[in-house]
């Protein structure tokens, strides 16, 4: 096996493994995306604080919910 052989080989296999490797965060991304979490964790002048977490992950957003009355 000549050297030009073997270093084309591992090229073209770190390159496969890269393009794989960045199709699998792309298509994971999507899926956390469609399962986002809501919880109210408390209340201010009558309306809910709710926390939500989109990615499933340790990012939180808080936004005012109040309810026309």
């Amino acid at each position: 096996m000549t050297p030009e052989f073997r270093n084309g080989m591992a090229f073209s296999i770190a390159i496969t493994i890269f393009a794989i490797v960045v199709i699998a965060m792309v298509v994971g991304d999507g899926k956390q995306f469609s399962n986002p979490s809501f919880e109210v964790v408390d209340k201010y002048k009558g309306c809910d604080i709710v926390r939500y977490a989109p990615h499933q992950a340790a990012e939180y957003k808080y936004f005012l919910h109040c309810e026309n009355k």
